[in-house]
């Protein structure tokens, strides 16, 4: 999958939970850009989060990432319940990695009927923003990504978010199994606030690549088509192509995520 997806000229993230060492080497080895594993919250407060993994295979997960040569990715969910300190300490374990994450999401809990913290109480926008803020001023060299939840935020947040210091937003209309919000609000959100998406070339047109996936989708079924057939259908006559203008750092394009787009202020 990671090379079908560096074919066609994207970078490529993943998130596959823990990995051992020999994985993370198979993976740097296929060329893989990113890989994706969040700390979630503080180590004190994780325990009452997740109980399948401990904080400390989190943290030796990011390392083995790190030293099989691939970029981090790794951030954190607001609204889990926690205390402001809980979110301190989740930006300390991050800016004090050996190297920082080159990119950190920051997620805003989106909270889904008939989970656990579907009724936990709604996170303070400032309380947000400064979140934001204060992983900017702690990680200044890293992309600071406005990730899950944006949907829920109304303009007047994501903008304050952009000016406190967030540089990216995943992008698209699917994040994962949440909306996201529509591309063209997006894009009159940042013509209002003057911001420009960092322009950067591919070898695949996105929408073409969509659309023939689509058509392969519908007229094949699993059982006769590969994973990499899929990438040489999206692909195929394509290289070449420019894409309408983000920094990539996603999954797949069979993966259902969405695309991040890095943003630059002024004309």
């Amino acid at each position: 999958m990671v090379q079908g997806v560096k074919a066609m000229g994207l970078e490529a993230c993943m998130t596959l939970g823990t990995l051992s060492e020999s994985q993370a080497q198979r993976l740097a080895n296929a060329g893989l850009d990113y890989y994706n594993h969040n700390l979630d919250t503080s180590p004190e407060f994780y325990g009452n989060i997740i109980t399948t993994r401990t904080y400390q295979e989190r943290l030796d997960t990011l390392e083995k990432v790190r030293d099989a040569g691939i970029k981090v990715c790794s951030g954190g969910i607001v609204g889990l319940g926690e205390t402001v300190k809980d979110r301190a300490g989740l930006l300390l374990q991050l800016a004090n990695l050996p190297t920082p994450p080159e990119s950190v999401p920051i997620n805003m809990l989106v909270k889904v009927k008939g989970t656990p913290l579907a009724d936990n109480d709604d996170v303070d926008a400032f309380d947000f923003i400064r979140t934001i803020a204060v992983a900017r001023i702690m990680m200044p060299t890293s992309y600071v990504r406005l990730s899950a939840g944006r949907e829920q935020m109304n303009e007047q947040t994501q903008a304050m978010c952009f000016m406190a210091g967030a540089n990216s937003i995943f992008y698209g209309c699917k994040l994962l199994t949440t909306p996201n919000p529509e591309e063209d609000k997006d894009l009159q959100l940042f013509r209002k606030l003057g911001l420009n998406p960092q322009q950067t070339a591919v070898l695949a047109g996105d929408n073409e690549q969509q659309q023939r996936l689509e058509q392969a989708l519908m007229t094949r079924t699993p059982t006769n088509i590969t994973t990499r057939q899929h990438y040489e259908l999206a692909g195929e006559n394509q290289r070449g192509a420019r894409c309408t203008a983000y920094c990539r750092c996603p999954a797949s394009p069979l993966s259902g995520g969405a695309r991040s787009r890095t943003l630059a202020g002024g004309g």
